[in-house]
């Protein structure tokens, strides 16, 4: 009978874990601000985490891949990484630990990694791109905030100008900053925000961000403020097709658009889906969808390329938006003119026709409908599908878990097991699908499911924006899923 332990062992033990976590936040830190190589453990961000959530993470983590994964294993791993000298990457070491493992090569982990990594030696190297946020509004922010906050050393986004509409004014600096220092859902942001009147600009973690006032996108002159072939990212929901988006690329020192909106006549993106079909060389205007298209599309996808959709219906019982009235009052569509926070309105989602411009074999296969819910975040897509496969529960879970682990997708979909799970637990996520397996249904026949997939439809949306821009701006990295 194996001996109980002791409540000083135990403390003695934490002690070490704890203590490896802070070494690992370390090791996190100077890869990503000295190298722009970022860590993550199996797709979960490690960067701004705090020793508590490193470790409740490995726990998550241990729990979803059936096998613990040890703190210690991970600082092992990470300072391997630190001594390869490698150009900016995004690696897994909760992966590359699992690997490593499950290999039981008699290799050292530096031989191991140096021959995982190989590839990432042979990556070009990568030339900033210029970022243009146009307009400020709830997307507008937590894009800048990202940008901002997860800098590095500079070698792929640079937020360099805000543009609005309003006539710049100190006043209008000090509201600006102080919607982006604090957000009633996400908290405050983790970095120094703070006014320049005489610039006209906001110094955000020291960086200079200029505050463009203008009524014409074409009217502007980014290099005057030496800004050059920039990435426009348009948050206004103002100019929706390609006549009007084109307008952008009138201004001098504007080279690419990006839609934070579904758009007409231009490529509608979910990234991680149809990304690569349309080369940035060639391709000046792209559409990022919107956050319901993302957080369905990628499960959609499993479920096609494995079972086959038949037909199928989407309700998005969504959060509540800015374009809904905060007490009853006039608006253009009659139920969204009821007070947003009182009441559940049923209202239109384009999302099931717009699913079809990233997976084309479900054109005209779905229909949808959505609900706004007294929740200022954090929404929940509900998908009834007939397929044409015959499949279990344990099949479909298993499908979608080896997408979250493994492949093209692991972005872009989180896998749940948690019992509890509600939309507060959501909020944060950078993942645009989040999978809840434990509320998946099966009919009788096996051929007809619901699932249910969580999202984020501001956070989790805004880093399909960011991945997307990437790509645009051609400054992805190496990355090792």
């Amino acid at each position: 009978m194996a001996s109980k332990p002791t409540y000083d062992s135990e403390i003695a033990f934490q002690s070490d874990r704890r203590k490896a976590a802070v070494e690992l936040i370390k090791i996190i830190s100077d890869l990503w601000y000295d190298f722009s190589i970022e860590l993550v453990l199996f797709r979960n961000q490690l960067m701004d985490r705090n020793v508590s959530e490193i470790l409740k993470l490995h726990e998550y983590v241990g729990e979803i891949i059936n096998k613990p994964i040890s703190i210690f294993d991970s600082v092992e791993m990470a300072h391997g990484v630190k001594l390869l000298n490698l150009p900016a990457s995004k690696l897994d070491i909760g992966k590359l630990t699992f690997e490593y493992h499950k290999e039981a090569t008699n290799h050292s982990i530096s031989a191991f990694l140096s021959k995982k990594l190989k590839a990432a030696k042979q990556q070009p190297k990568l030339k900033p791109k210029d970022v243009v946020l146009y307009g400020f509004g709830r997307i507008g922010r937590l894009v800048a905030r990202e940008l901002m906050g997860n800098s590095g050393n500079g070698s792929q986004l640079r937020l360099r100008a805000i543009v609005t509409r309003d006539k710049i004014t100190p006043t209008l600096l000090e509201k600006r900053a102080a919607l982006l220092r604090s957000d009633s859902i996400h908290g405050d942001f983790h970095g120094i925000v703070r006014v320049d009147t005489k610039l006209q600009a906001l110094i955000i973690n020291g960086m200079t961000v200029y505050i463009i006032s203008a009524a014409k996108p074409e009217d502007i002159d980014y290099t005057s403020y030496n800004i050059n072939e920039a990435l426009i990212i348009d948050n206004t929901g103002a100019f929706r097709d390609q006549e009007a988006l084109q307008r952008h690329l009138s201004a001098k020192g504007a080279k690419k658009v990006l839609l934070t909106a579904p758009g007409k006549g231009i490529p509608n993106i979910v990234h991680g889906v149809n990304h690569l079909e349309y080369a940035p060389e060639s391709v000046d205007i792209f559409s990022a969808a919107s956050c319901t298209t993302n957080a369905i599309t990628p499960i959609l996808k499993v479920i096609e390329d494995s079972l086959g959709v038949v037909h199928g219906h989407l309700e998005t019982i969504h959060a509540y938006t800015n374009d809904q009235n905060l007490v009853d009052n006039m608006h253009s569509k009659y139920r969204r003119g009821r007070a947003a926070a009182l009441n559940m309105v049923i209202t239109e989602t384009g999302a099931g026709k717009a699913v079809s411009k990233a997976l084309p074999s479900l054109e005209n296969k779905l229909t949808s409908n959505a609900i706004r819910v007294p929740v200022p975040n954090g929404s929940l897509a509900i998908l009834n599908l007939e397929i044409k496969k015959t499949t279990t529960l344990k099949k479909i879970n298993t499908l979608i878990k080896t997408a979250a682990l493994s492949g093209v997708l692991v972005e872009q979909i989180k896998y749940e097991f948690n019992d509890e799970l509600v939309s507060s637990d959501i909020v944060g996520s950078t993942a645009p699908a989040i999978y809840d397996s434990k509320a998946t249904i099966v009919s009788p026949n096996k051929k007809n499911i619901i699932l249910y997939i969580w999202y984020d439809n501001e956070f989790g949306y805004s880093h399909q924006v960011i991945r997307l821009a990437k790509y645009i701006a051609k400054v992805r990295r190496f990355t090792y899923y």
